[in-house]
């Protein structure tokens, strides 16, 4: 992975696989692959995430159900036209793929899912409270990549970072470290019946607000 891209967006997962690869497309010749890794959280509770792979990683892999692999790369967002609107897809995306020692495996359980996102806020914040109390705030990083695209990333603070996060503005120029979560929810459908949908976001833990000549020029207004 280059430097660029490792500098705005990285993931390093440990998990098992869950199911069989299964195609995904092609370009140029080369083919891609879909699965899906279970990856432990600290609690007894387990995060099922995308994953897309070349055909070029694999060869040397053993990609059994049950297995244990680490997989560094991106997380990355693509649009797919259904049922006539455009659906936002996450995915992690494998620039590198290997199977740990037991050794290795034991130390990397304790941190299985890392992420860390450089970009810019692309859409109003959204500060909410959760029937237990949670304070969160809702947000959409949009990430730059080579080629001139951007990959759309939801991302969830909590507590004081939550509060914080609700009185960014869009454009505004942040880091986040956390970890990828799946999260199960229910969608009213046309027929005013209910199904089970995954949404996929980044748990934020920590983050740094990057300031500018112009916003440090606004906060110095509205301290005067």
């Amino acid at each position: 992975m280059n430097d660029k891209q490792m500098q705005s967006n990285y993931i390093k997962i440990v998990g098992i696989i869950f199911n069989n690869l299964e195609f995904s497309h092609e370009v140029f010749g080369e083919k891609f692959y879909e699965f899906f890794i279970e990856v432990p959280r600290l609690s007894d509770t387990k995060d099922i995430l995308p994953v897309i792979i070349s055909e070029r990683l694999i060869n040397d892999i053993n990609m059994d159900i049950g297995n244990y692999i680490v997989v560094e790369g991106q997380f990355r967002s693509y649009n797919r036209y259904e049922d006539t609107s455009n659906k936002l897809l996450l995915r992690v995306f494998v620039r590198d793929i290997y199977v740990p020692d037991e050794t290795e495996l034991e130390e990397m359980k304790r941190h299985p899912n890392e992420v860390f996102l450089n970009g810019y806020l692309c859409k109003e914040t959204k500060f909410r409270t959760t029937p237990f109390g949670r304070e969160i705030t809702d947000m959409l990083l949009a990430v730059n990549r080579s080629y001139n695209k951007s990959d759309y990333i939801p991302c969830i603070a909590w507590g004081r970072n939550a509060r914080y996060c609700e009185k960014l503005e869009v454009g505004d120029h942040i880091k986040v470290w956390g970890r990828i979560q799946s999260r199960k929810y229910q969608k009213k459908t046309e027929n005013e019946s209910y199904e089970t949908k995954t949404a996929y976001e980044v748990s934020v833990t920590k983050l740094e607000h990057i300031k500018t000549e112009n916003n440090r020029k606004k906060d110095d207004e509205e301290m005067e």
